[in-house]
């Protein structure tokens, strides 16, 4: 299949169907063809007023706002890299990045390294300008992208994504989600990470209509965005929908017969969740994700079609090859356990400024996490290699407890971490860190379930309470700050 950027879709898009609602922020609707005169404007205007061209790395503030997407794809159009990040970044974050990357230009950032910035107020006053009928678009292996991990396991990484690579997963996703021209789609995630934004290229890329909400925390606010925009799907991370259902219930499902999808992605969710909304949305496509940074999204479940395989992370995403492997990069047969590698247009050539020889088994990307494929092709996650708990050289994943102690009370949020043994006999130990609860007094109870339900060696010895779980934005738990 030839390469087309998603900048060459959408201008497309403005040709093809240029009265056609592409963005709703508020109460401003922007056509795709005021979408794309805007992107050409504000390309015209970084190139003239900050001598922006290819090459330049450009860090900007992924504000949830429409002057955020037109500078995003004005700098893909130059020839130059967006470094998303997120616009509430720790002062030490934001200077470890750009003393990383040097960028050109921050916009809606201020460094205390003299680069050059400004704020998105400035980009407000530009004017619309006519798009010529012939111009230059991303060729497949330009870079576009440089996104920072959120560090669960370690110092964050800039992981390099091509416009061959955003093009590839936003058409592997939409493959899988079915999204076309007739969505309309609500985003309520963050978009300094890749779900978030890649929900903008997904519907952008098929010509459909994005809804601009700011959190889900005003919850009158996205309900009311629901009835009046008629709202046909959505993303979220299981942290919102449980505060959705903490905050209103089961509201969510009065508008069960306009959704068409739901995506949920970047975090553990359990059967019983899954089966949950399964009959919350009878005919709702609820699909979810496992990925990361570097191969967004790279299988896919959909809980009513795999209603039997509500344990697994589901298969391998269209046009994705997903491989079990030995620590000699030799591939294992179906059931065995080994690392999860992955391979497709959609995964990063690297990161930023490393070798990156040992993140790969020739073409196959090495994600960190533990697993195995089925012979139905279904794949079980156990976890990450740097949070496998080893007890006596018996090995679990601290998933595996956290599940249990939320089947035995599902408000118990908690997160295990593997200790070093006090006794000097096993090596490690579980610990298990408990957000405090009205449900119960002490751990008795807890203890005495879980030694019902799981082997001698998984059963936590030390639980202690604590005010909160460290979490990454998306959601994903930050182990490392429990130890």
């Amino acid at each position: 299949m030839d390469f087309v950027s998603l900048e060459e879709k959408i201008f497309n898009y403005s040709l093809q169907t240029p009265n056609k609602t592409a963005l709703i922020d508020k109460k401003r609707t922007i056509s795709y063809k005021e979408l794309y005169q805007n992107i050409w404007a504000t390309k015209l205007f970084l190139e003239k007023e900050y001598t922006l061209q290819k090459g330049d790395a450009v860090i900007v503030a992924a504000n949830k706002n429409l002057n955020f997407i037109y500078a995003y794809f004005a700098i893909h159009l130059i020839g130059a890299k967006v470094i998303p990040l997120d616009e509430q970044i720790q002062k030490e974050r934001l200077a470890y990045i750009v003393d990383k990357t040097e960028p050109k230009l921050i916009i809606g950032l201020q460094s205390e390294d003299h680069i050059t910035s400004f704020d998105f107020d400035l980009l407000k006053d530009i004017e619309p300008i006519e798009v010529p009928n012939q111009i230059e678009f991303p060729i497949n292996v330009g870079e576009a992208d440089i996104l920072f991990t959120t560090g669960t396991t370690g110092d964050p990484k800039g992981v390099v994504l091509t416009h061959g690579n955003l093009a590839a997963s936003a058409n592997n996703i939409n493959t899988f989600i079915q999204n076309d021209s007739d969505d309309i789609e609500l985003l309520a995630l963050p978009i300094s990470h890749s779900f978030g934004l890649g929900r903008i290229k997904c519907v952008l890329s098929v010509g459909g209509t994005i809804v601009l909400l700011g959190s889900i925390v005003n919850m009158k606010r996205m309900f009311r965005t629901f009835e009046e925009q008629k709202i046909s799907g959505f993303g979220m991370v299981p942290a919102s929908w449980h505060y959705i259902q903490k905050m209103s219930g089961d509201r969510l499902k009065d508008f069960a017969g306009n959704l068409n999808y739901i995506e949920f992605g970047s975090a553990y969710m359990s059967a019983e969740e899954k089966q949950e909304l399964i009959n919350l949305f009878p005919n709702t496509r609820i699909c979810m994700h496992y990925g990361l940074t570097e191969a967004s999204r790279s299988t896919f479940m959909e809980f009513h079609e795999d209603v039997s395989y509500l344990n697994t992370i589901g298969k391998a995403s269209p046009n994705v090859e997903i491989s079990i492997k030995d620590d000699s990069g030799n591939t294992l047969p179906s059931g065995e356990e080994g690392e999860i590698c992955i391979k497709g247009n959609h995964v990063t050539l690297g990161y930023f400024t490393n070798s990156n020889t040992e993140f790969f088994y020739g073409d196959y990307f090495r994600t960190g996490d533990i697993g195995s494929i089925d012979d139905n092709g279904y794949i079980h996650l156990k976890g990450r290699y740097k949070e496998i708990i080893n007890v006596g050289g018996k090995k679990l994943s601290p998933i595996e407890v956290e599940s249990k102690i939320q089947e035995f009370d599902s408000s118990l949020e908690s997160a295990c971490v593997g200790i070093i043994d006090p006794n000097g006999i096993l090596g490690e130990v579980v610990k298990a860190f408990i957000v405090k609860s009205s449900t119960i007094e002490n751990f008795d109870a807890l203890d005495e379930f879980l030694k019902s339900k799981l082997e001698s060696y998984k059963i936590p010895a030390f639980y202690q309470w604590v005010d909160q779980i460290p979490k990454t934005k998306s959601g994903k738990i930050q182990r490392q700050k429990l130890l």
